[in-house]
């Protein structure tokens, strides 16, 4: 029975040796299957090293942003390029506008609106060397500067303002005038001749045009002292207008401050006139006090002669 026992244990050996190697055959043939160069997942758990997936997956409360975001901008571009002659962006782009806002502050704004706690805005606003969300954001803020729409808006870009409001109505007027004269005027209409266009609609455009002149006083006067500039829709609505008027129909408005300007230039022009002749008539009788009488002359002269005598 004992000689058994050698056999046993040199078996049991055998068996254990097996064993172990083919767990490292196991694991050095799991090894391979893995990428050259990646830590594996028990050294990169060991090292508390990120993982290399994460940042080519957005999470998805991130790529819902960056949809929304991106869903905004295509309706504000196109809204803005569809609206540029004539210019009409202004009044028809600011809810596209203030929803790309919207979206952008959703991105920027994280826990407590910090942007450092926010990983949606690292990863879609500071992750790379183009940020192109950022780019695009201050584009539209730029474009809407430079066209200056926030002076035609009421406070919270909700909608036009109430001079806008009015303006655009007498824009549209001082247009139906226009058409509906000159079609009046198509059979026996004379190039240059537009006679009834300009007796017909001068209330009408001059109306429009005080309301320019008005809407540019008093933002002025809000700017204190700073240069202002209406909204482009408005200017380009009084230019268009200006244009047709002046130069399309050869319609003049006649000045109301015309009388001042001619008394004054005239009071200017005759001030040298009545100067040299107040001062020729002035030394003219100066002469004239100091020229001696001849009574006083012939006894000035008899005097002489006595004295000569004696």
């Amino acid at each position: 029975m004992f000689s058994f026992l050698p056999l046993l244990l040199l078996l049991l050996l055998l068996r254990l040796r097996l064993g172990w190697e083919g767990g490292l055959a196991l694991a050095l043939a799991q090894e391979e299957e893995e990428e050259e160069g990646e830590p594996r997942p028990w050294l990169r758990a060991a090292l508390a090293l990120p993982d290399p997936m994460q940042d080519s997956h957005l999470e998805p409360e991130c790529r819902q942003l960056l949809a929304g975001f991106a869903n905004s901008s295509v309706r504000l571009s196109g809204c803005l390029v569809l609206n540029a002659r004539p210019v009409t962006l202004c009044q028809k782009c600011h809810r596209q506008f203030r929803e790309v806002t919207e979206q952008m502050e959703n991105i920027t704004r994280g826990p407590g609106n910090t942007t450092e706690s926010n990983p949606c805005a690292k990863s879609l606003l500071m992750s790379d060397r183009l940020q192109i969300v950022v780019v695009l954001s201050n584009f539209f803020i730029d474009t809407w500067k430079k066209a200056n729409c926030a002076n035609c808006l009421k406070n919270n870009s909700e909608g036009l303002s109430n001079s806008t409001v009015t303006f655009l109505a007498l824009f549209n007027e001082s247009l139906a005038c226009f058409e509906h004269n000159l079609q009046m005027q198509e059979d026996n209409l004379l190039l240059g001749n537009r006679s009834e266009v300009c007796k017909n609609c001068n209330v009408t455009y001059k109306k429009l045009n005080d309301m320019y002149i008005h809407m540019q006083k008093s933002g002025q006067q809000e700017e204190s002292g700073e240069q202002f500039h209406l909204c482009i829709d408005v200017e380009d609505a009084m230019n268009i207008t200006r244009r047709l008027w002046s130069t399309t129909f050869n319609c003049s408005v006649p000045c109301s401050d015309t009388v001042p300007v001619i008394a004054v230039s005239s009071f200017i022009l005759f001030l040298p006139v009545v100067f040299y002749l107040s001062s020729f008539l002035h030394s003219k009788q100066k002469k004239r006090i100091l020229m001696p009488s001849k009574r006083f002359q012939s006894n000035d002269s008899s005097v002489n002669i006595q004295e000569k005598n004696n």
